[in-house]
């Protein structure tokens, strides 16, 4: 049986439709940054989800190859993850999503060290034959956050962050958007396949004690 870190790991990919305040370990990621509207057809948001999952099902599949990593399990490839923020102002504004910025990010198993990584990169690159120079090997150190699941639309989701800050200051924290901690969205739907209604996604945002 494959591992699946959505199971096995419930508290970070699976929480109630209500706000509940978490500590994330540090992870190692897989990501691509850019710039723009994530609708945009062709664009560089939907580019980058390609690139991902290129570099993430090499790894996946290098069990069938000469290359065998130590360490190697069998896993299913974690769900796709983003980071998000604009330039100017704190929180999200989802009239301006030509102004956002973002992170895309797969996570890494465990046994992927930076030197297998760039085994990955340069395996996919001359099989695909494809430029993967925008990917990189990302730690990324959450720590204290609260978080919630959204189940709806994307646009819908200043509902759900605004019960997420409520139930936050009530516990005594409020927000740090600073530095490298951002707006956090990790998508256990398929877009493309959902209906807008029913998707899942957990919307996690970083703290600090009031």
């Amino acid at each position: 049986m494959a591992f699946d870190y959505k199971k096995e790991y419930k508290e970070f990919y699976l929480p109630k439709n209500k706000p509940e305040i978490i500590t994330i370990p540090p992870m190692n990621f897989i990501a691509v940054r850019g710039k723009g509207n994530p609708n945009e057809e062709s664009g560089a948001y939907k580019q980058s989800i390609g690139l991902l999952y290129g570099i993430a099902f090499t790894i996946k599949m290098s069990k069938r190859g000469d290359h065998q990593i130590d360490g190697y399990f069998d896993y299913v490839v974690p769900p796709l993850e983003g980071l998000w923020w604009q330039s100017g102002i704190e929180g999200i504004d989802y009239s301006r999503k030509e102004d956002f910025e973002w992170i895309s990010m797969i996570r890494l198993p465990e046994f992927v060290t930076k030197k297998e990584y760039e085994w990955a990169v340069s395996e996919a690159s001359a099989k695909k034959n494809t430029d993967y120079s925008k990917v990189e090997f990302l730690t990324y150190d959450e720590g204290l956050c609260v978080q919630c699941m959204h189940i709806g639309p994307y646009d819908d989701e200043p509902a759900t962050i605004t019960a997420m800050d409520n139930f936050a200051q009530s516990q005594g924290y409020e927000s740090d958007m600073a530095g490298y901690r951002r707006h956090h969205e990790i998508y256990l739907s398929d877009a493309r396949r959902c209906k807008p209604a029913n998707l899942k996604t957990v919307i996690r945002h970083p703290l600090k004690t009031a």
